[in-house]
């Protein structure tokens, strides 16, 4: 109980001292921050620490170690796809160094906590077991899990609207449009996901990539099949025809496609829905049948 009321203590000191840092009463930046907006690479200048014991001090410090244990420990966990990749599949602003260091406060606070609840409770070693080491793996889980959703939602979004896309781009392949114009203008005239996408895509054939390179990054990025077989088409821009029928047939195998996933999916719940009933049926009819069968038994251990 000393031990854990110490180590309580040593991190309440730390973090009130990371805490005060950040207040202007307690820490008074130094002369050469308190210069800096008046001197000539104020435009250029964005570094702000505020000393050794601050906030940003001390995330430079844990970030690369929190970005190797997080990676470490999601490839223990079986996720082998790069945080930077699903944080860019979703446009999230946040850096992956941050999230992996979001992540490892998590994970500390779930440390916290089952410590606490052990040194509180007093459980038996094997649950105390679990509560110190559980609580840790669960904060790190469900920070895990929320990003992982969400990159699936993003590819579903993306799957979802990607016939409604292919047809309007074969529709305006087919009016002589050009591959370039064709996606310029779906990417200006939409808001979902693959809008989003494909106006990052627009930007990269503005800095100078081929339209197919830059919608393979995005294939690549979006890791989505049909978006592959699409992507794969749309190659076929200088060398074929008529491209325009070409995206159309490919529009409709992808419709067909989900509305396949559409009809597994309705027969899934259609068969769930006969597990309470199967449930609700068999146990009345388990009981009629038990009543005399133990009567039976009674009658023949008295004779």
């Amino acid at each position: 109980m000393s031990r854990t009321l110490a180590l309580s203590a040593l991190l309440l000191a730390v973090g009130t001292t990371l805490v005060l840092s950040e207040i202007r009463w307690f820490s008074r930046e130094p002369l050469a921050a308190r210069l800096r907006p008046y001197g000539p690479t104020r435009a250029g200048s964005t570094n702000s620490s505020g000393g050794m014991l601050s906030v940003e001090s001390f995330r430079e410090v844990i970030g690369p170690l929190a970005h190797h244990l997080g990676e470490r420990m999601a490839r223990l966990l079986g996720i082998r796809e790069e945080v930077a990749v699903r944080l860019q599949r979703i446009h999230s602003p946040v850096d992956p160094t941050d999230f992996r260091v979001h992540q490892l406060g998590r994970a500390a606070s779930g440390l916290a906590l089952g410590l606490l609840l052990a040194a509180a409770i007093r459980p038996p070693l094997a649950v105390a077991m679990l509560l110190v080491l559980g609580g840790p793996a669960l904060g790190f889980l469900l920070v895990e899990q929320r990003l992982a959703h969400q990159s699936e939602q993003w590819k579903r979004r993306i799957f979802l609207e990607l016939p409604v896309v292919s047809e309007q781009l074969g529709m305006l392949l087919g009016a002589g449009f050009s591959l370039t114009a064709a996606l310029n203008r779906i990417a200006q005239r939409g808001t979902g996901a693959c809008m989003q996408d494909l106006a990052i895509a627009c930007g990269r054939i503005r800095q100078g990539l081929s339209e197919v390179e830059a919608l393979q990054e995005w294939a690549t990025l979006a890791a989505v099949d049909a978006l592959d077989r699409l992507v794969a088409v749309l190659a076929l821009n200088r060398e074929a025809g008529d491209l325009g029928r070409l995206v159309g047939n490919e529009a409709r195998a992808i419709r067909r496609e989900g509305q396949r996933e559409l009809m597994e999916q309705i027969e899934r719940r259609s068969q769930q829905v006969w597990i309470p009933v199967t449930v609700a049926t068999l146990v009345p009819g388990a009981v009629l049948l038990a009543v005399p069968f133990i009567e039976a038994l009674r009658l023949f251990s008295t004779t």
